[in-house]
């Protein structure tokens, strides 16, 4: 029943920006923490960011702090990620994903993913 939709990847080059969607339904969105993964082909899925219920506190890999920015609209249901300076590294399937609270890199349901290539 918990559904969620990302959207907003793409193909950009080495210093371009994206900025990725995700909207969910089934779920009590302004009740759940929610992150980010990204998963590169023959690597395993890690951990990108999330965001805390009411989008007041937020915390990143360092592979992508300072870059990337997780924010959340409870209105809309939607989390965002945005994504500046991107790298060729930085290529990789993104999951939308609500996760546990009391522990951040812990997912509960994930999206489809949405892809993002940066291209050198």
């Amino acid at each position: 029943q918990v559904q969620l939709v990302e959207s907003g990847g793409g193909s950009v080059q080495t210093g371009g920006s994206l900025r990725l969607s995700c909207v969910a339904s089934g779920i009590t969105y302004g009740s759940a923490c929610m992150g980010w993964f990204r998963q590169a082909p023959g690597k395993e899925r890690t951990w990108v960011a999330s965001v805390s219920t009411g989008g007041d506190n937020t915390y990143y890999a360092d592979s992508v702090k300072g870059r990337f920015t997780i924010s959340r609209d409870n209105a809309k249901n939607t989390l965002y990620l945005q994504m500046i300076t991107l790298k060729p590294e930085d290529t990789a399937m993104y999951y939308c994903a609500a996760v546990r609270c009391q522990r951040l890199t812990e997912v509960r349901n994930w999206g489809q993913g949405t892809q993002v290539t940066v291209s050198s």
